[in-house]
């Protein structure tokens, strides 16, 4: 690796560390970059999970105040590591072309969910009026979900998380985006003790971006507090709309 390919992994680690913290997608900055210094996707695929997770933890310190009640969280962190195992499984052991056709209508399907959430609450119900047990299933449900796609590719995971977590959660747009910060940073932790065992991991670029990634996803948590809801909601709605085009162009190519 020369300084310039050193230099774009440094830009895209600090970007994709801020896009994180905010709304999700930072992997479509880091792993185009992998690719563009030369490893082929799987390890590619493969060192950039390891590299962003860093910076989820960061953004979890960022937002930490925000979090929800420690008995919500404390419920929904099994559930994480178990979805991010089988995500991380997945990948290490069956062809992506099949979840790669279905990844991009995923997420432009949380996309649409997150963008249309009070209509879609008028129709289900605002989440104060249901049930406790039907709240906690459905919450348990799109955190396994999240978490299965965030251990196989977590592109878009917390356009995904925050989509899925908004419609469910009597809380505001702020305390749900703290929310998946921790929820994507068990997600992260998750995929790095498994990939450092057995993936093809390029430790070099790990070395470079995970300083970086540190540094963006805090400055993004800070961001955050700081947004309008309305603001928020609409960075997130556009990010996830660019992240799933995106993915359908490169999986119909």
């Amino acid at each position: 690796m020369d300084l310039s390919d050193a230099a774009l992994l440094l830009a895209a680690g600090l970007a994709a560390g801020t896009v994180n913290a905010v709304a999700g997608g930072g992997s479509l900055i880091t792993f185009p970059a992998l690719i563009a210094v030369g490893l082929p996707p799987v390890p590619a695929n493969v060192t950039n999970s390891v590299a962003v997770s860093p910076g989820y933890l960061s953004s979890v310190a960022g937002s930490w105040r925000d979090l929800p009640a420690r008995r919500t969280v404390l419920r929904l962190v099994p559930t994480a590591v178990v979805g991010a195992v089988a995500g991380t499984l997945l990948l290490l052991n069956t062809p992506a072309r099949a979840f790669e056709l279905v990844v991009p209508f995923l997420v432009l399907g949380a996309t649409t969910v997150l963008a249309f959430q009070d209509p879609l609450r008028r129709l289900i119900g605002h989440p104060r009026d249901l049930g406790p047990r039907r709240r906690v299933v459905t919450l348990q449900a799109m955190v396994a979900v999240g978490s299965l796609y965030g251990g196989y590719f977590g592109a878009a995971l917390g356009v995904m998380l925050v989509a899925g977590l908004a419609l469910v959660l009597d809380e505001t747009l702020a305390r749900v985006s703290a929310l998946k910060n921790l929820i994507s940073a068990v997600v992260g932790v998750t995929t790095v003790a498994i990939f450092a065992a057995f993936g093809p991991v390029s430790w070099v670029a790990v070395a470079v971006l995970a300083p970086a990634t540190l540094i963006g996803g805090y400055a993004g948590a800070r961001l955050v507090r700081r947004l309008p809801p309305v603001v928020l909601k609409s960075l997130i709605v556009v990010f996830g709309t660019v992240i799933g085009g995106y993915l359908l162009h490169r999986a119909l190519r």
